[in-house]
Order: C-alpha cells, then structure tokens, then sequence
C-alpha cells in the first residue's frame, strides 16, 4: 500500500528514521501520550510535508521503525503498568506520610499477628503457619497492587473454603494407626498420627493456594476482571452472612473444645451443630470461660472505637491486649496441667524451606479453586474501591486480579493459605493513618518479628482466645442480615437473591453455595428480562411527555392511537409477551379480527347471491319483505345451487363497527394507529424480527398502521441485515421520538379526513365462481397492488376485494 501525504516526516539519506508525532487539536489521547499518529491525506486536519525518502530504503521499512521503535519514556510507562509502585513511590511524601505509615503498620501488623494465628484454625493447619500467611503475600502486593489502604493476608470466609478442601482431601481418617505410633486422637478417641495428617494438610492447603495464585494471573492477563460484576451484592451478602455462621460454628467446639469429626459437603455444617450439641456435656470449662471472657471484651471495646473514632486518635488493639493478657494467666496458671485447657503448643521458629506444589493435586482441586479465586478477588477489589473512592483515587481492577495471584504464587511456595483483603484490618490500618502500602510493608515487619523471636512466647495461648477473637471479628457480617428488610422494601428480588444465597451457602458448603445463588441471581435476570413491565402510554396534556395510563390520572391517550412501550430487549424468549401485551392494550387480536372480517364478507356475498341482501352504493340493504332473522346466522349456508340473481358492479361500504345484516361477532377496532415505543429495546434477534414484521403485517391487514418511535441507534442497521424492510414495511414508519409519531398520525387524519379507515370497500358484479374464494385471494392481490400505485398519494388505507362470477 503506497505512503499517503500525511503527518510522518521520511528520513533523509543516512539520518536516523524517526515519526514525527505532532497529534492535531482534538487529537487522541493515545497519539498524546506518544504513540504514532498516521492521519489521511484526506483529513481536514493540517497536514505534513513529507520530506524526501532515504535512498535504497523501502517505504515498508519507514512503517516498521515507526511501529517497532520503544523509547525509553514509553518503556517506563509499560513497566509502570506492570509494577505500580513505580508510580506512586517517586512521589511518596516522606515528611507527611512516613509517621503515620510507622504507626499505622505496628497497629496493623500486631492485629495481623493475632489473627494469622486465629485464621489458621479455620484452615485446619498449625497456627503457626497462619503467621506465614500474614507475611509473606504483603511483600509482593507492595509492588504488584494499586491499593493504598487495604491491609493484605487470611481473611475468614477464604480460610474457611481452603479448610473444607483440606478436610475433604485430608480427614482424620486417612490417618489411623495403631497406638504405638499415635500422636493425637480424633473426635470418636481413635488413634491418628497428627504429624503426617498436619504436614498433608500443610501441603494441600499451600497447593491449593498456588493453583489459585495461577488463576487468578490468568484472569488478569486476559482482562476478565468484569467477571466479579455478575457477584451483585446482594449475593455477596448473603454469602458471606452464610460464610459467618460457618465460621461461628467451626470455632465453636474450639471455644467448648469439644471433640466432634470433620464433616464435608453437604449438611456439614448442619451436622457438625448437632454433633457438638450432644457433646456439649464435655465442655471445658477454663476454654469456655476463657472464650466468653474474650469474646464480651472484644465486642465491647470495638464498640467503643466505632461510637468514639473521632476521639480516640488510633483504635485500641483488643485483640493483641486480651491475647498477651490469656497468654500471660495461662502460663501463670499452667492452665494446660490443671484443667486440661487446649492450648498452642508449638509455633515454629524462623522459616521453612520453599517447597514446591502438588501437580498432582490440581485436578481434584480446580472447581474449588476457581469459586475461592474469584471471591477473593471480589472481596479485595470491593473493599480496595471503598477506600479509593474515600480518598480520591482509581484502582485497577486487572492489575488486582495479577497482584494476588502473584502473590498467592509466591506465598503458596512458602506453605500459606490463600490471602486476599481482612476487613477488620484494613480498617485498623486506615484509621490508624495508614497513608500507603508503606503501612502494609511495616505490618510485614512486625509479623517478621513474631516468626522469628516472639513465636515462642505465645505457645501458651489458649485455642479458645484465639476462637474467640475470630468470632468477635465477625460482627460486621452478622449485621447484614438488617438488610434483609430494607431489600425487601427496596427490591422483593434482591432480597430473595440474599436469602437464597445465604441458605443455600448453609445448607450446600461455601462453594456449591456460592454457585447455587449465582444461578438463581442469574435466573431472576432471565425472567425479568423474559417477562417485562409493559402497558399503555398516554400524553400529559399540554407537553411532549408520555406516561403510563395505569400509573398517572392525567395523561390522556390520543384519540385513536395506542402507545406501547417495552421495556427490555426482545429475544425469542419474551417474543410471546410482545404478542400478549400488544393484544390487552389494544383490546383486541387483530388475527381474529381479520378471520371474523373475512368470513363476514363470505356471508355478505352469499346473502346477496340468494337475494336476502341486495348490494348499493349507500351500503348493503335487506330486500323488501325478506325477514333477516332467516338469514341472520353465524354458520356458513350450505348452498350448492348456482342462483342467477341479476346484478350489476357497484361499489358499497361495509362499515366493520356498525351493526352488519350478518349474525358475525366482530371484534370492534376502536384505532388506527398503533406506536411501539422501542426506547428500553436494545437488540432484536432473528426470532423478535421475523416477529415484529408478522404483528405489522397483521395490523395492516385490518387497517392499523403500526409505528415505531424512540429506537435506538443501532435497531435499524440490525433490522437492515435482517432483511426486514421491503415495499410494506418502510423505514417511513420510524421516529424519534413518540411526540414526533403522534404529530405525524394527526397530520394524517386531517388530511384524509374523508376517508374513514375502518371501512371496507366491496365490488359485487353480476356473475360466480364455482370456486369463490380461490378468486377471492387472488383478486384481492392484484387489487391492492393496483390501489397502492393509484392511491398511495392519497394515503388510502382500505382494503379491496373483487367477487367475480364467469
């Protein structure tokens, strides 16, 4: 393809090729931003001299140095792109901001402590592996994310899907010995070796994070981050109200500590309540009092941080504060000896080799994998906007989607649980004046401390302190239910979505859950775009605004015209509703009327053959002395004989809404001119085309003409496609706006004020056909085509049918 005149400059002979980029006044952003701007030699736009080109190089040539060559500025705007803390960090205020980052991330990262010890429990791992999850996924968002607020690590209703995949993978059963070789007992007292089902677990759970970590790159390479869009809230609500009392039960028997089995898949939940229940006889007292203890204090103070945060400069960190207090009187009181208290134990020092994941696991963990990727991302990705549109900046939501799963790649390595978002923390760093990640890396550092130097102190702590404090922390969902009746005021739809959603969650596990109430928020979409609102719109007199009759007084309908309005796109599955809702606004089925009308006009002819009836240019007449009440029948006479009554041709009007010589129950037409407002329509398909065209058709037929007002820009480039304009249906009948439509209609019935559109021509001639309405049809085509080329000025809207007689 030859080099038009345009806005690239060629290089001279030995010269470096270089694009000229000088985008024009209106230019795109991406021509500003750097990249070449090749305008046609036809544009309006101020156009180059091209210089001469290089001797001995192509033309080709030039458009490869033009559309290969990176400069070094837009090399940093990609790697920018990929590693967002080279945008923010530059410009980091360091006398601003470094103070309350300092104190922010040592609230964060005490806080962060606690409940990677707490959130490991709900994994079904050693506590101590908790504290990895607290620490590493926080190194590499701190370069990957585009959140400034959020606080990065274990959150409950995530921990709690990575612990039902590692209980179904790894039950206690799987590890009965003998007693020679026992390390712990499971809920029913048989012998289990606790080693190898911990490090089995250890290594399911870190599998299955990085399985997630790899999705979860995936979905943000290919841009698919709109996906969360179909988690309405709603949903997101119930199902974490759902997962909340999960959580609630699972830690449960930790606060009783009481022994039951590990119950998967359906009911588990369900069962492991009523397992814990018929043992709550061997509750232990020091844990239950320890927790309850836990638990009041807790809620109470973070009741006083919320009604007091405008007072209290930083939070105050009950949780860290009640566990150093538990630990302390547990190991004062050897707690452990004297009432057999379930207490840590062991949390390791230092870190663990990397250990590479489980290939072979995958296949028996996908599906699970792809429902917590996604409920990660939407937990993180939720909370980050919620931050970002407080404090006035965008988040990426595809670069999101790449900065956790990195990070659960590089933290699956590392034997962690899936990271995404902790609400409780997130707020704590916030509101501690936490001003960027550089909150999220000293939490990191307070953690790194705990592994490395304070793991040892806290063996002493108390599971059921540690229960305790995830149960405190799940306030904040169980107060969701309050929404239920505002939703059911609001939207009666949304609220079932949230019911349904949370019950199923309940009653299936988290992930059939989740896919049960994605479904059916799915299923409600179809059927109300299946069964739509519709009715009848009517003028607000004195204006060009149209209303629903049936929700406004005032509005009245033109006279003779009915407005329809459809409010959803219309597809093969709510073509029938169109039909429906077209036959109760207009009170009738124009099908029906056009058979009823037809078989009138056989009788009429019939009638007038036997001399009942005789034929004038005023109308149809009876004939003297002839009683109708003979003839006055809705049954078709059953007469074979050829009766040679003398007539002539003439012209009558058979008036459809007067009272006709014919026992024929003909729908009345009070219109003559439908509207179909296609403002809410936004695609048709080849079923709603073909559909429409018939509804047409089959209103011209009885002398309706059928319009079309404010459709959208698209409709009649698609319906051209479609093929479905011809020499009946016209792009004529389409308009703006419905006010236009009806201005137009009445301009029409002034101008044709001698023609009234609901009579029907008939010309009788003097001779019959043995088979009359074989001529009937074929005449009536002929007819029209006729009329149409005579008349079309005329704007005549009647119908034509020949009898004829050889």
């Amino acid at each position: 393809m030859p080099l038009r005149r345009g806005r690239l400059a060629l290089p001279h002979a030995g010269e470096r090729a270089r694009a000229q980029v000088e985008p024009a006044a209106g230019g795109t952003a991406a021509a500003a931003a750097g990249a070449p701007a090749l305008q046609d030699a036809d544009s309006s736009a101020p156009r180059g001299r091209a210089a001469p080109r290089a001797e001995g190089r192509p033309v080709g040539c030039v458009h490869r140095l033009v559309f290969c060559r990176c400069s070094r500025k837009r090399a940093f705007q990609i790697a920018k792109s990929f590693l967002p803390i080279l945008e923010w960090l530059p410009n980091y205020r360091v006398k601003e901001w470094l103070i309350s980052d300092v104190i922010s991330g040592v609230s964060t990262g005490l806080v962060a402590t606690l409940q990677g010890l707490a959130y490991a429990l709900l994994v079904a791992v050693p506590v101590g592996y908790g504290l990895y999850s607290a620490f590493f996924p926080i190194l590499t968002y701190f370069f990957l994310g585009t959140s400034r607020h959020i606080s990065v690590g274990p959150f409950p209703v995530v921990s709690l899907m990575v612990g039902s995949v590692v209980l179904s993978m790894a039950p206690d059963d799987n590890f009965l010995i003998d007693g020679s070789n026992a390390t712990g007992t499971n809920g029913t007292g048989t012998l289990i070796d606790t080693e190898s089902r911990d490090a089995q677990r250890v290594l399911i759970a870190s599998t299955l994070t990085f399985l997630v970590g790899i999705l979860q790159v995936i979905f943000g390479v290919l841009q698919i981050g709109f996906i969360v869009r179909y988690l309405a809230d709603p949903l997101v609500g119930g199902f974490t109200t759902a997962a909340a009392f999960q959580v609630l039960v699972s830690q449960l028997k930790i606060v009783l500590n009481v022994s039951t089995k590990n119950y998967n898949g359906v009911l588990s939940i369900i069962y492991t309540l009523i397992e814990t229940f018929e043992k709550i006889g061997t509750t232990n007292i020091a844990d239950l009092i320890a927790g309850l203890l836990t638990i009041f204090v807790c809620m109470v103070v973070k009741e006083i941080n919320d009604r007091f945060k405008h007072k209290i400069p930083i939070p105050i960190p009950i949780e860290v504060i009640v566990t150093i207090v538990a630990t302390g009187i547990s190991y004062a009181a050897d707690l452990e000896k004297k009432y057999n208290a379930g207490i840590v134990k062991s949390i390791p020092r230092g870190f663990l080799p990397p250990e590479p994941p489980d290939v072979s696991l995958f296949s028996q963990m996908i599906a699970a994998s792809f429902s917590i990727a996604i409920v990660a991302y939407a937990i993180a990705v939720s909370v980050g906007k919620v931050y970002a549109t407080k404090y006035d900046y965008a988040i990426d939501g595809n670069q999101e989607f790449i900065a956790f799963g990195f990070s659960n790649i590089f933290s699956g390595a590392f034997s962690c649980f899936v990271a995404t978002t902790a609400l409780s923390r997130t707020a704590v760093q916030e509101s501690t004046g936490g001003k960027t990640q550089v909150a999220g890396i000293i939490s990191a550092g307070i953690v790194l401390i705990s592994i490395v130097a304070l793991g040892k102190l806290l063996e002493p702590l108390q599971k059921s302190v540690l229960a305790a404090v995830v149960i405190a922390n799940l306030k904040g969902m169980f107060m969701q239910v309050f929404d239920v009746p505002r939703l059911w005021r609001q939207n009666k739809v949304d609220a079932m979505i949230w019911v349904f959603t949370c019950v199923a969650s309940i009653i299936l596990g988290l992930d059939l859950g989740l896919l049960a109430g994605l479904l059916f928020g799915l299923l409600t979409v179809v059927l109300r775009v299946q069964f739509p609102s519709w009715g009848g719109f009517g003028n607000v007199p004195g204006t060009d605004i149209y209303k629903k009759v049936k929700d406004y007084k005032n509005v009245v309908e033109p006279e003779g015209v009915k407005i329809l309005k459809f409010s959803s796109p219309i597809f093969y599955a709510n073509i029938d509703g169109l039909k429906s809702s077209l036959k109760s606004t207009v009170g009738f089925d124009a099908v029906k009327v056009y058979n009823k009308r037809l078989k009138a006009l056989r009788k009429i002819q019939k009638l007038i053959k036997k001399g009942k009836l005789k034929a004038t240019k005023n109308g149809i007449i009876s004939e003297p002395g002839i009683n109708n009440e003979a003839f006055e029948t809705d049954e078709d006479p059953e007469d074979n004989e050829d009766l040679q009554v003398p007539t002539k041709e003439v012209e009558i009007q058979v008036d459809w809404n007067s009272e006709l010589p014919v026992k024929v129950n003909i729908p009345k037409v009070p219109i003559h001119s439908l509207i179909l407002d296609f403002g809410a329509v936004t695609f048709l398909d080849i079923v709603a085309v073909r559909s429409i065209k018939t509804i047409i058709r089959e209103f011209e037929r009885i002398d309706v003409r059928v319009y079309f007002a404010s459709y959208q820009d698209n409709l009649i480039s698609q319906l051209e496609r479609s093929a479905f304009f011809d020499d009946i249906v016209r792009k004529d009948i389409f308009f703006l706006t419905v006010h236009d439509a009806v201005l137009y209609i009445r301009n029409q019935m002034t101008y044709s004020d001698n023609q009234d559109p609901i009579f029907e021509k008939v010309r009788i001639s003097s001779s019959t056909f043995p088979f009359l309405l074989s001529s009937i049809l074929s005449c009536l085509i002929v007819e029209i085509n006729i009329l149409t080329k005579l008349y079309s000025s005329l704007e005549i809207e009647s119908a034509f049918i020949i009898f004829t007689k050889p």
